[in-house]
């Protein structure tokens, strides 16, 4: 049995943290000064046994950090110089390579910096604060280690970093990035060069491999990935670390190293490897939790490896507690113990009746799937059925494609052909590993929904508890192994039908697709006219598929901004798309363009005016009107010049309002005096900026609200909901309800919520 007293010192530390980062400040200070006069007093009075005081120690000694690291956030002059709004200028060093997100209003550069000067409201500091700068799609994109100033106003951020800084000057480059962070970037350019030459995904998964470089990696291929269990391949993880160093130790013993210079070989790759990846706390994390693995691995592994894992927790919590917080750290964590005290045991089990490296391939990827499931299942609301399956598939091409990717950029360094040649298995390995990913995603019950409240989540980890002792008697039997197996293969094949979904009579659906809209119209049996398509493909492809949505006749996004388009790709997953329409105004350029890439054609403008049947359907545009440029100043035209549909399904009148604002809506109501209607799509996700006047007139008996829970903006606004509630109108909102369907019973409309 391993010693199990270093991972109760690793979970002391992580309880440490969260009970100081989740904790409100004074529930967490006492809690705290609680465990450390009990822990002293214990000391003194011989109450704990050694094995209690680790734990505790640590407990009390990372939420001490943790304390320290907050309160260095809170008083720091920036943080200060946030809350007002106040326009400084700042000197940045970037500490993350830039991530190009897509805004509401298009696309914005995120770069983590630590700000160590900054001057405003005529004051001068000195400091070292951690920030977040986003920045337009304009600004220069500069390399991680630059060091820069900048004016900018500051936006008051989480606890996690002490602004926001939003750019509004030209950034002018005091220092450019080191030999190390040169050197990094050379050899992550040539890994990139070795396979260019390859296969569109393919070029693109071996960096991600190779070191988390998953930029250029298409949307509906990580979807797959997340979909199949295969995710930790896109980013750095402590598989990346163990087979980079593991093949550079294999190598040095082959030439001859040993002994303490076969130590620091591998320190020496440890080094190289966190370099190259970005030396960020997930890199470092992955780097540790790889070298654990590594330590697992060679003699007395077990012990060791269990030892290390819990020496890695608390050093990482020390150095960052915030990561306690992360869930890469949490599935990090959670799959190396996994791998640690689950798979031996599982192996030994079916080595009863298998051989040791298929009991090995089987237990290694199982005790990991177990011990990450509920973290899985509480990001993404689903529990895989593939995972297992498709890592076992995928595992064979992972150290081709990453050892060998890396060899290839390495040499290329020396000479590009070679590099490529070295390179070009590793390619081939990648076009396997997403043949699996794009198999595994096209299995009918790749995954399974799961609640994410408190009670689907400790029901699934008490099924995960139970599956430790059970796991052993069932894999030491060929017949009960290869019955589950069946039947799991049984489930995976055969779609279960979703009970009473979707309800009888539906007529409109309101996917929940987070911060966005996507309004399904039914048209016919398994067809649909689909207005907007939401943010991401996987989520609108899952509520079509609940709705047995088959065929989309017309497909109308009202304008091309992220959150309207962004999940077309899911609309035309498996289904036909007869026509697709939109606004003339093509912003942001590049959202028309997405739509161009994935039906293969651009959008019309939608007919204004005009009146049409589509199947059970009826609709006409209503706005934008023809030579009506709409718009005071402040508001979005991209927003104003959303298509708004008036339609009626089984005798039940529904405005699709896109995410029209005041301006624009004291327009139509101009155009549409005396419009009353059953269901109403509320502008712009519930913003506060609304003709109140206008939508308060319509009618409505049901006002739906598609809005992202939690989200940034403050939607759906208050006073816009108590204005509908009180002119008589059933207000119903995703991030509340979930996928809300309007349904007819005897001629009347209801309302269904899926959440």
């Amino acid at each position: 049995m391993p010693d199990l007293r270093a991972v109760a010192l690793g979970a002391g530390a992580w309880a440490g943290a969260l009970l100081v980062l989740v904790l409100p400040a004074r529930p967490a200070l006492g809690s705290v000064a609680l465990v450390t006069g009990v822990l002293v007093a214990g000391v003194g009075r011989r109450w704990w046994s050694p094995a209690w005081l680790g734990p505790l120690a640590a407990l009390v000694s990372v939420a001490g950090v943790a304390a320290l690291h907050h309160a260095l956030v809170a008083t720091s002059p920036l943080t200060a110089l946030a809350a007002e709004g106040a326009v400084v200028s700042v000197r940045l060093e970037l500490t993350s390579d830039v991530r190009v997100v897509s805004g509401a209003y298009g696309d914005l550069q995120v770069v983590r910096a630590d700000a160590t000067q900054v001057a405003g409201r005529g004051t001068a500091w000195t400091l070292d604060a951690p920030v977040v700068v986003m920045a337009g799609a304009d600004w220069p994109r500069l390399p991680l280690g630059t060091t820069l100033e900048t004016t900018a106003r500051l936006v008051a951020a989480d606890d996690d970093v002490a602004a926001l800084v939003r750019p509004t000057g030209e950034p002018r480059v005091l220092d450019r990035p080191g030999p190390w962070w040169d050197a990094a970037a050379a050899v992550r350019r040539s890994v990139r060069d070795a396979v260019s030459g390859r296969g569109v995904d393919a070029r693109e998964l071996v960096p991600a491999l190779v070191v988390g470089d998953d930029g250029g990696l298409d949307s509906d291929l990580a979807d797959d990935f997340r979909t199949t269990g295969l995710t930790h391949l896109l980013a750095v993880s402590g598989t990346n670390l163990t087979l980079v160093v593991g093949s550079l130790l294999v190598l040095g013993r082959w030439v001859g190293v040993r002994g303490p210079w076969l130590y620091a070989l591998g320190v020496l790759g440890i080094v190289g490897f966190v370099l190259t990846a970005r030396a960020e706390p997930s890199v470092v994390r992955a780097a540790a939790m790889g070298t654990v693995a590594l330590v697992g691995m060679g003699r007395n592994g077990l012990s060791r490896g269990v030892r290390g894992l819990g020496v890695a927790v608390l050093a990482l919590l020390l150095v960052w507690p915030r990561l306690a917080l992360t869930p890469g750290f949490a599935l990090s964590a959670l799959a190396t113990a996994g791998i640690l005290l689950l798979a031996p045991v599982w192996r030994d089990a079916l080595m009863r009746w298998t051989p040791r490296w298929v009991a090995e391939a089987v237990s290694v990827p199982l005790a990991a799937q177990v011990a990450c499931t509920p973290v899985v299942a509480a990001l993404s609301g689903q529990v895989s059925l593939v995972a297992v399956g498709a890592n076992l598939l995928a595992a064979p091409a992972v150290a081709p494609a990453t050892v060998l990717g890396l060899a290839g950029g390495l040499l290329g360094l020396v000479w590009g052909p070679l590099g490529a040649v070295v390179a070009a298995p590793a390619a081939w390995s990648a076009a396997w590993i997403i043949a699996v990913a794009r198999w595994g995603a096209g299995v009918p019950t790749a995954a399974v929904d799961w609640g994410t409240g408190p009670v689907s989540l400790g029901l699934l980890t008490l099924l995960c508890v139970l599956a430790v002792p059970l796991a052993p008697r069932v894999l030491g039997r060929a017949g009960t192994t290869l019955a589950c197996t069946g039947l799991l293969v049984v489930v995976m094949l055969v779609r279960p039908p979703s009970p009473g979904w979707p309800p009888e009579g539906w007529v409109l659906a309101m996917c929940d697709v987070d911060q966005g809209d996507a309004l399904v119209l039914r048209a016919g049996e398994h067809s649909a006219v689909v207005v907007d398509a939401g943010p991401e493909p996987a989520v609108t492809d899952a509520c079509l598929d609940r709705l047995d949505v088959a065929s989309v006749p017309l497909l109308v996004l009202t304008h091309f901004h992220a959150d309207h388009v962004g999940g077309v790709a899911g609309v035309a997953d498996g289904r036909r798309i007869d026509v697709v329409e939109g606004t003339a105004l093509r912003e942001p350029e590049a959202g028309a363009r997405s739509v161009e890439e994935v039906t293969g054609r651009p959008a019309v403008p939608a007919a204004y005016g005009l009146t049409r049947r589509v199947g059970q359907v009826t609709l006409q545009a209503v706005w934008p009107r023809p030579g009506v440029a709409a718009g005071d100043a402040g508001e979005s035209a991209a927003n104003n010049a959303s298509v708004v549909l008036l339609a009626e399904v089984a005798g039940v009148r529904i405005l699709l309002t896109g995410d029209l604002e005041p301006s624009a809506q004291a327009a139509l109501a101009r155009d549409l005096a005396g419009v009353q209607v059953d269901v109403l799509k509320v502008p712009h996700h519930g913003s506060r900026h609304q003709d109140l006047d206008w939508l308060t007139s319509l009618g409505a008996r049901l006002a739906l609200v598609s809005v992202g829970e939690d989200n940034d903006y403050g939607h759906p606004a208050p006073d816009l909901l108590h204005a509908l509630a009180a002119a008589g109108a059933d207000v119903r909102r995703t991030d509340v309800g979930g996928d809300v369907v309007v349904v007819v019973e005897d001629g009347t409309p209801g309302v269904v919520g899926r959440g």
